[in-house]
């Protein structure tokens, strides 16, 4: 049956896992997405497309977690080059300013142009006439063109979740006018940040020589008057209610207050929370803080570093290397530091359900995000919506998409060493009433524009847009 709202992304929103019995059972994924569309998802007459996270799986459209979920097979070899290869070793670094430099190759190119038909074909078949296709992220940027040869009939949004880089950098890519094309089928394009936004609209006036006024870019068509496309930033967030409830109750508090006591009652607690990608500026945060130590301004009996770095893209070379040196680098500051009673670092490579991030916010003094890139950085805000005692410090960096709208934090480069130092000893040391005065102007940002605010705001411009033509 043909649904009035679909979703394409290029993962379900579930993973498979085996069961007690052996049997599949579809749990809901981790990550920003999948929060943030979910409740989206079960108040509309939806659909949604995505691939099950392995090679070679053909399954049936089903349903999960009140979802109709449509599948979408990836070869191994598509996996490679498609994901791996085009959006995870070209896409990712380039569009994240080159901290590492991205790689051009051909057949990547091909892959994520046969993939990204799949996942066009998948959604002009799950529509309905007049309906509305959602797509998100640099995985499917020309999905939005070619749904619009197969279907003219349906309202096309897309949503840019990393960054947009400035046209110099994204000059480099040898498929630059077939991607800014691809993106242009959309009717709304929204990006996290004004700034990506305006990097975009430079690269159409540059590249493609179309007519760009204030947040309306001028698509010309065969035939027909110029169609208008709609650019702008529209900041996701978060669901905050399960975050407020997480932290209302007695057992994660009393989780919370284990964690602290595991670790020695050290006076101050730390907490990175990242994926692990070069992108996180978590080299940086551990280095900063190892020499803090070496300086004497902090101590393994006052302060303990909680480190949580989820495993991410485990078969790409880069991801490889950057795990080698961050636990290096973590060895060698624990052997220089560490006590019988307490340690410098606690670096933990794995993921966490909910309850236990919820915990570890809790437990946290000071809440390191010192991103050297990010399109948003939903753990800064996670972390704010925890803090119901209006307590705690969020050391933020400025090249995150929430340092626009987290204006409370104590702001960092982090690509300055001893400007992070500096930031960590003024949040280690904030009186009371500081934490509490910025805490509370986070808080109200947060909660009032919520994940429901951020889908309300990009879906009402989409129907704006359908209405008017």
């Amino acid at each position: 049956m043909a649904a009035e709202f679909v979703v394409v992304a290029n993962r379900l929103p579930v993973d498979r896992v085996q069961g007690p019995d052996g049997e599949d059972i579809w749990r809901p994924s981790p990550g920003g997405l999948v929060a943030a569309l979910e409740p989206v998802m079960h108040g509309v007459d939806g659909a949604w497309v995505g691939w099950a996270g392995q090679a070679d799986l053909e399954l049936a459209p089903f349903t999960a977690n009140d979802i109709r979920l449509i599948p979408v097979t990836l070869s191994a070899q598509e996996v490679a080059e498609y994901y791996e290869g085009f959006s995870n070793d070209t896409i990712w670094p380039l569009y994240h300013d080159v901290i590492a430099p991205p790689q051009f190759h051909r057949e990547w190119w091909e892959a994520y142009r046969t993939v990204n038909e799949r996942f066009t074909r998948a959604a002009a078949k799950a529509v309905a006439p007049q309906g509305t296709v959602w797509v998100h992220d640099y995985q499917l940027q020309l999905v939005p063109e070619m749904l619009r040869a197969l279907r003219p009939d349906v309202t096309i949004g897309y949503f840019h979740h990393i960054p947009f880089p400035s046209h110099h950098i994204y000059a480099q890519l040898p498929w630059r006018d077939q991607v800014l094309s691809g993106l242009l089928g959309a009717d709304v394009i929204g990006f996290q940040r004004a700034q990506d936004a305006a990097s975009f609209t430079a690269a159409v006036k540059r590249r493609l020589r179309y007519d760009v006024k204030a947040s309306t870019v001028a698509v010309p068509q065969n035939d027909a008057p110029a169609r208008s496309v709609l650019v702008k930033a529209f900041p996701i967030s978060i669901d905050t209610t399960p975050y407020l409830e997480l932290a209302a109750r007695p057992d994660v508090q009393a989780r919370a207050a284990e964690i602290r006591e595991s670790l020695g009652n050290p006076k101050r607690i730390l907490l990175g929370v990242d994926r692990l990608d070069y992108t996180k500026g978590i080299r940086h945060r551990i280095k900063a803080y190892g020499e803090l130590l070496a300086q004497g301004d902090l101590t393994v009996d006052d302060a303990t570093l909680i480190q949580v770095a989820s495993p991410s893209r485990e078969r790409v070379d880069a991801y490889v290397h950057l795990r080698d040196e961050i636990e290096l680098l973590v060895s060698r500051i624990n052997g220089d530091n560490d006590t019988v009673g307490h340690s410098a670092i606690r670096y933990l490579h794995q993921g966490f359900p909910r309850e236990e991030m919820v915990a570890l916010y809790l437990a946290a003094d000071v809440m390191l995000v010192t991103a050297l890139r990010d399109g948003m950085n939903l753990v800064a805000k996670e972390y704010v919506a925890t803090r119901a005692d209006n307590r705690g410090v969020l050391v933020l960096s400025e090249f995150t998409g929430a340092a626009d709208e987290l204006r409370s934090a104590v702001r960092v480069n982090p690509h300055d060493i001893e400007g992070l130092k500096e930031a960590i000893m003024v949040a280690v040391n904030m009186p009371r009433a500081e934490q509490s005065r910025r805490m509370r102007a986070l808080r109200k940002r947060v909660i009032e524009h919520d994940v429901n605010a951020w889908s309300k705001s990009f879906l009402d411009a989409l129907a704006a847009v359908s209405s008017s033509q």
